[in-house]
C-alpha cells in the first residue's frame, strides 16, 4: 500500500512505524524541520520537509498512486484541509484525527473516515483500566454496546459451562451477550453451543450492554467489583 501520513508528532511517529513495519511504501509530510529529521532517521520511509495544506505539497508526495492519506496534526483546520486537498487529488482513502467533537461532522460530510480525540481515547481507556482491571481490552460500538477480551476466573458462574448451558441458565441472555472467541494457550477457539469455557481462558465477548458489573460478574466475580 502506498501511504501518505501527515505530521510525524505523537500520533504520527507510532503510525510511521506501524506502516513502515508492514513493508507499505510510506510518504511523510512533516513541517517542523526537527521532528521531521528525527522521523527520517528512525524509519524506512520518504520524508518531506513541507506543508501539506499545498497542493503542491500533496502531488509532490506522490498522491496520484496513494491509495490513503491519514492527517495527524494536532490542528483540525489543518486536517479537514489536507482532507479537502485529498479528495481534490482523488486519494481514495482519506482518514484524520479529530480533536474537537464538534467538527466531527464536518469530516463526515466530506467523506473522511475519522477517529476521534486521541488524548481522549487514551484517557476513557485508562481510566477502564483502573475501575476494571480483568478487562484486557476494548471496543466500543454503537449506543451502549462493546466487545470486549476477560479472563475467566476460577469462580467464575461460567467456568466448566458449555456455552448451551449457560443459556439455559440464563448466564448469556436473549443476544445480550455473546463468546465470539476462546483464547486457551496456543490456540484460538471458534466457540459453539457445546464449547466449554474454562477457568484460565481469555474470552472475547460482545456485550450489548457493555462491561457492566453484572455482565463482568459471569466471567470474573471479584473483577467485577473492583
Amino acid at each position: 500500500m502506498y501511504l501518505i501520513i501527515v505530521g510525524a508528532g505523537n500520533i504520527g511517529m507510532p503510525l510511521i512505524q506501524l506502516a513502515t513495519a508492514d513493508a507499505n511504501e510510506v510518504v511523510v509530510v512533516e513541517q517542523d524541520p526537527d521532528v521531521a529529521d528525527a522521523a527520517a532517521r528512525a524509519f524506512d520511509c520518504l520524508m518531506l520537509n513541507r506543508d501539506a495544506t499545498v497542493a503542491e505539497t500533496l502531488q509532490e508526495a506522490g498522491a496520484d498512486e496513494a491509495d490513503a492519506i491519514v492527517s495527524t496534526t494536532d490542528r483540525d483546520a489543518t486536517n479537514v484541509m489536507v482532507m479537502l486537498l485529498a479528495d481534490q487529488l482523488g486519494i481514495p482513502t482519506r482518514v484524520s484525527v479529530v480533536h474537537d467533537e464538534e467538527h466531527m461532522g464536518l469530516f463526515e460530510r466530506i467523506g473522511v473516515n475519522t477517529m476521534e480525540n486521541p488524548q481522549q481515547l487514551i484517557a476513557d481507556h485508562l481510566y477502564r483500566a483502573v475501575k476494571q482491571p480483568s478487562v484486557e481490552d476494548v471496543l466500543h460500538l454503537a449506543g451502549e454496546a462493546e466487545i470486549f477480551e476477560i479472563t475467566v476466573a476460577e469462580d467464575a458462574p461460567l467456568a466448566g459451562l458449555s456455552l448451551a448451558e449457560a443459556d439455559e441458565q440464563g448466564l448469556l441472555g436473549e443476544d445480550d451477550l455473546l463468546v465470539v472467541a476462546i483464547e486457551r494457550g496456543n490456540d484460538v477457539l471458534t466457540p459453539r453451543g457445546d464449547t466449554t469455557v474454562l477457568a484460565g481462558d481469555l474470552v472475547t465477548v460482545f456485550s450489548r450492554t457493555g462491561f457492566a458489573p453484572e455482565v463482568l460478574a459471569r466471567f470474573d466475580p471479584q473483577g467485577a467489583t473492583t
